[in-house]
């Protein structure tokens, strides 16, 4: 049986990436029909949006490592069940509240499933070391980019639908209907593993504070934080800026950057299926250094053209190898980390990513609009991108490959 055969025969690979699906479909839905409401009951008022981003975005921090803490003290597959039932839960209860006239509920519908989605994350990902060949893995994290890069691009354009056609109520009862689909399918799981061995309790704080020994113990685990503060500062400067790229440096209305983002969008689609095809042959920095590498020489095109024909296709370009970035940095992450230490090293690297990104996003507009022009904010986020190859120069000298983490690596503990 081939190893592709038998990756797509797994049974856990085949329930998570259902219960993904489902859950891609709920998050989209809820995304842009809470948006849509929200902007239709205060009449397009900035703060009440702006609200929106901070019940999705504020659980990443006050939840993130927390969360990935009690995801190695607690069964995973039991976990991530629980979140998803607790979440259309969550989502029949704003339901309820919304029939009988306080539509302000429906930012709670948000904050709740982002709180328990730091809970849930993690355990997936320890349940992909437990389930998935370790020769298998990277082509697991390539599987899941593809899907989100697809939702990036069928996302947005589903969830404006559903509420268009339907209202925000049958909108919120697809969201609730889509977690409990996940929470059905994640049942067929293999069974959460029980230790023989008796361990002697310890606390919340010890076990963080473990967990920020161990990532601080481990060189590759502390050049993949480096370089995922890079990567999420270097993000953070350009994310608001594409609208300007469009309008300042090739002259078009401000609605064009929709071309751009779905062009993005598609080649992440193309570049998630090549990362899986050269997943079970690239060794996961290999495919992190030409993601980020990539992303250095497409970044400055995009900043100084002024030709639009060459500014769609660096932005594809980056977006083609933009995959890999993500897809190494996991790998990296699941081969180097024992078991016991999945969720917390999730809630470390997650959170340093997220927190530079938001950051740098907030004062982006201010730099530009008082400091840097446009190309020159484009080209300090390239020099941020190479601070990134930098950092993860001394994964070369730890022996990683396709499919085992270094032999460096002490043994899994149980």
């Amino acid at each position: 049986m081939s190893s592709n055969t038998s990756f797509f025969r797994n049974r856990f690979v085949q329930s998570i990436m259902l219960s993904g699906l489902f859950l891609q479909i709920g998050i989209w839905v809820r995304n842009f029909a809470v948006l849509l409401y929200v902007m239709e009951m205060t009449n397009n008022d900035e703060t009440a949006v702006s609200l929106i981003y901070v019940a999705e975005f504020a659980p990443i921090f006050l939840f993130s490592f927390i969360g990935g803490t009690f995801a190695d003290r607690w069964r995973p597959k039991r976990t991530m069940v629980w979140c998803d039932v607790l979440s259309a839960l969550s989502v029949f209860a704003v339901l309820g509240t919304l029939v009988f006239g306080s539509w302000q509920a429906i930012f709670f519908a948000t904050l709740v499933s982002a709180i328990l989605s730091q809970f849930s994350q993690p355990s997936a990902m320890k349940l992909f070391k437990l389930h998935v060949p370790a020769e298998q893995l990277q082509q697991g994290m390539a599987m899941f980019q593809s899907m989100m890069a697809l939702f990036m691009i069928v996302g947005p354009a589903v969830g404006t639908w559903v509420f268009q056609s339907f209202g925000v109520e049958v909108s919120i009862a697809i969201m609730g209907i889509a977690f409990l689909l996940s929470a059905a399918v994640l049942t067929f799981l293999p069974p959460d593993r029980v230790d023989a061995e008796q361990k002697e309790p310890t606390t919340l704080i010890q076990e963080m504070k473990a967990g920020i020994g161990y990532v601080a113990s481990k060189p590759a685990l502390k050049s993949l934080c480096a370089c995922f503060a890079a990567a999420g500062s270097a993000l953070g400067i350009i994310q608001p800026l594409g609208v300007f790229i469009v309008v300042e440096r090739l002259g078009l209305p401000a609605d064009q950057l929709q071309w751009f983002l779905m062009v993005n969008g598609a080649a992440m689609i193309v570049g998630g299926g090549l990362a899986m095809a050269a997943s079970k042959k690239m060794a996961p920095h290999i495919m992190l250094t030409i993601g980020l590498v990539t992303t250095i020489a497409s970044l400055p095109i995009i900043g100084y053209s002024t030709d639009l024909y060459l500014t769609l296709g660096a932005q594809f370009l980056n977006g083609l190898f933009l995959p890999m970035i993500h897809i190494g940095i996991n790998t990296i992450m699941l081969q180097t980390a024992e078991e016991n230490f999945i969720g917390r090293v999730n809630g470390i690297l997650t959170p340093l990513f997220m927190g530079t990104m938001v950051i740098l996003m907030g004062v982006s507009g201010w730099l530009k609009e008082n400091w840097f022009s446009l190309p020159t904010m484009y080209t300090i986020a390239a020099a941020i991108f190479v601070i990134g190859v930098v950092v993860i120069l001394p994964l070369y000298k730890m022996g990683f490959t396709a499919s085992k983490p270094p032999e460096t690596t002490e043994p899994m503990a149980h």
